[in-house]
């Protein structure tokens, strides 16, 4: 039985959905510590300008604080700011008005916790994608990846101890890990024909260019 641990994400990349897919049992880990300019409160879409990092501004008072207790700060108009980079990004791919009143109150209402919002947006996204994973939260901090070879004498981070996949620390923003069974898939972008094929971006990147077809690139 294969089994990921992942750490949860804003709208993330279409690697972390993908695990989220192919895996039979998936872990997300809701007692790390935060850590910044992840996609843990972060995600990245195509604009005609280019590449755009969307980030919910975030506050934590003490560095023992867990991702679960991570507040959303109040301070900002960052969901409106938000959702009006999607309409200009967007607006003109083929699905974004289909998929548009699904979406939308994910940038008006309000929430106090990160995590709590990262959930309900990966089962809302879950729901669009037709896809129906076995997710459990973690009890406790689970250690840190050991390294391993598998059959193909590939490197694997796995959970220390276990034989469960940490992608914890591999799907990132910057400098991600290698990561063997991903190849990202090319799929119709709004802005290709201008900065070519722009592979790993937020879920929604391939939900709105492919709507129902997107479960065939994870």
């Amino acid at each position: 039985m294969s089994k990921s641990l992942l750490s949860t994400t804003y709208f993330g990349p279409v690697q972390w959905y993908q695990k989220l897919h192919r895996s039979e049992l998936v872990l997300i880990e809701q007692h790390e510590s935060f850590l910044k300019q992840t996609y843990r409160n972060r995600c990245t879409i195509a604009t005609t300008n280019g590449l755009l990092s969307l980030t919910v501004p975030v506050e934590h008072d003490s560095k023992n604080d867990t991702i679960r207790d991570t507040l959303i700060s109040s301070h900002g108009n960052w969901q409106h700011l938000h959702w009006n980079a999607l309409q200009s990004a967007y607006g003109d791919s083929p699905f974004f008005l289909y998929y548009s009143d699904d979406l939308r109150p994910f940038f008006e209402k309000k929430w106090k916790y990160l995590f709590d919002y990262n959930m309900e947006i990966t089962n809302k996204m879950c729901e669009l994608l037709d896809i129906s994973p076995k997710i459990e939260l973690t009890e406790h901090f689970l250690p840190i990846s050991s390294k391993k070879k598998d059959k193909n004498d590939e490197t694997m981070q796995l959970v220390a101890n276990t034989d469960i996949a940490d992608f914890r620390y591999t799907i990132r923003p910057k400098q991600p890990l290698p990561d063997k069974d991903f190849n990202p898939r090319r799929y119709y972008q709004v802005f290709e024909q201008r900065y070519g094929f722009q592979p790993n971006l937020s879920v929604l990147d391939l939900l709105f260019c492919c709507g129902p077809e997107s479960i065939f690139f994870l």
